[in-house]
């Protein structure tokens, strides 16, 4: 995918990411929206929509869903699918390399990066964008890489990268 300008989006994600994105924007456009609009339709019917609990409420509604459908789309359309297997550099990381990492104290550590719409931390799936994916970006096996969090700058270094 690429923008009329020919310049690439600038939001890179897994294949499984963007369908994830698009099942979620289908369900919300095909399934929820359209409940919504049947309750408010039914509820409008019902008169004095001032005081009409069921209207208010779906009317919340429709719009929290259509703040997310514009969202979705919005991601959609700027980000780029990348097959984290194609990289053709797999000796440095890059975006979706799964990159085994220790501490100073000896703790492992393993995370993949992905597109920052489908990181998950619980998962070790780290965002492009996240600290730690900005301080790994081109590091290879041995390499140390210093990553300021809240608790102050720990230093890591990477042990392992896979990639696929």
């Amino acid at each position: 995918m690429s923008l009329a300008s020919g310049q690439p989006p600038s939001h890179p994600i897994t294949a499984a990411g963007y369908a994830a994105l698009k099942s979620r924007y289908d369900h919300l456009l095909g399934t929820e929206r359209p409940l919504i609009v049947e309750i408010v339709s039914w509820a409008a019917g019902n008169g004095d929509r001032s005081e009409n609990g069921d209207y208010l409420y779906g009317r919340k509604k429709m719009r929290e869903i259509d703040r997310e459908l514009a969202f979705l789309a919005k991601r959609m359309k700027a980000a780029r699918v990348l097959d984290p297997a194609a990289q053709p550099d797999k000796s440095r990381v890059f975006f979706g390399a799964r990159v085994t990492l220790v501490d100073e104290d000896d703790t492992e550590k393993s995370v993949t990066i992905v597109g920052d719409d489908e990181q998950d931390a619980s998962a070790g799936r780290i965002g492009w964008s996240s600290p730690l994916a900005r301080a790994l970006r081109g590091a290879s096996v041995g390499d140390l890489r210093s990553v300021r969090l809240p608790g102050g700058i720990k230093e890591w270094e990477v042990l392992s990268i896979a990639y696929g």
